[in-house]
């Protein structure tokens, strides 16, 4: 630069030594602020818990079926389908929702959501494949098929934007972006080769708990627990994260450590809810985000509350999923988008200034 007077800025911006100075203790001190903020609020979260239970209960009285609730503890119908079904709605919402948290900090990006990477493609894709080969009779069958698919898609995904032991986000976000559009002709291509079997690829790309189980339950709770307490330990070098790399490596983040851990939890998360549920859309991009303009950016807040939020929005709307239209029923990702994409809109309107 002339004389040395300029330095680049991140992005490529002419900043002059004083701005750039500046710049830097802004960062610094939004990552201090970060990593002091307080912690969830136990009476919040002891609300938002209650609140789901109550939910929880309502739900499974109603349905195709309606029971009372002396009459709900006996009946068959509760035990083996409608039980499993709110408790796969739980944990779904759950992970989709802190999944969507973390990757919103690790890339920077509130517009940025769990299927990203691809998961949700390579899943569809297996899905695809195993209903063309008439698994769906089979134990896990199409959950198997969609599960292996979509780790396979990510790993791909991962060997394509690594860089020794680095990771660089952008790539990773392009990536994950070109491989999507590529598997979503290739599904195309199937369907329209086999239009015979287009009914139940759509709904099963659409989202549904009406097939889940307790082995479905018994398979994903274990990886979203897990899952999600890894998300929760790193809830504070996640806020480091939102000041950028380098702020972190100055707070003692092992950065690309972190994010390798991250990602490898919140992909597996994500894989097994997937593989059970059909994709979901708008869960893991508007709850996250709602949480934030309410509770503030420290994910110590964000995590926990996006987890029993989304737990709640997912099991209402499968709850009118299968009672608006009884004794049919639609997908559930169909009422996510429908509720989640006009709230995004707003949400995004009311506070566009501040993109």
């Amino acid at each position: 630069m002339a004389h040395g007077h300029r330095i680049l800025a991140a992005g490529g911006t002419i900043l002059r030594p004083a701005a750039a100075l500046g710049a830097a203790v802004k960062t610094k001190n939004q990552a201090r602020t970060l990593r002091q903020s307080s912690h969830a609020n136990p009476l919040t979260l002891a609300l938002l818990a209650l609140l789901l239970l109550a939910a929880m209960c309502g739900s499974c009285m109603v349905g195709a079926v309606d029971f009372s609730w002396g009459e709900v503890w006996h009946s068959a119908i509760f035990l083996q389908l409608r039980l499993p079904r709110v408790l796969m709605s739980v944990v779904v919402g759950a992970v989709l929702s802190v999944c969507g948290a973390a990757y919103q900090s690790i890339f920077r990006n509130p517009l940025t959501d769990p299927y990203v990477l691809g998961v949700s493609s390579g899943a569809s894709l297996g899905a695809a494949v195993a209903i063309l080969l008439g698994l769906e009779a089979y134990l896990w069958g199409v959950g198997g098929m969609a599960l292996a698919a979509a780790l396979a898609t990510v790993w791909l995904i991962y060997r394509i934007a690594s860089i020794g032991n680095r990771m660089h986000t952008t790539t990773l976000l392009l990536t994950g972006v070109c491989l999507t559009l590529l598997i979503s002709a290739a599904i195309s291509f199937l369907m329209v080769m086999n239009q015979e079997k287009m009914d139940s690829i759509i709904f099963w790309t659409m989202g549904s708990f009406a097939s889940a189980g307790w082995s479905d339950v018994a398979v994903v709770t274990p990886v979203a627990v897990a899952g999600i307490g890894v998300v929760l330990y790193h809830a504070r070098e996640l806020n480091l994260l939102l000041a950028g790399s380098e702020a972190a490596r100055s707070m003692g983040v092992e950065v690309e450590r972190l994010k390798r851990t991250l990602l490898l939890f919140t992909t597996l998360m994500v894989a097994f809810a997937v593989s059970a549920s059909g994709v979901i859309g708008f869960v893991g991009l508007i709850v996250p985000h709602a949480v934030r303009l309410v509770a503030g950016p420290d994910n110590r807040r964000v995590v926990p509350y996006s987890m029993l939020c989304g737990a709640l929005f997912v099991l209402v709307c499968d709850t009118l999923a299968r009672c608006l239209l009884r004794p049919s029923e639609l997908p559930v990702g169909s009422l996510t988008s429908m509720v989640g994409a006009p709230l995004f809109i707003y949400l995004l309107y009311k506070n566009k200034r501040s993109y």
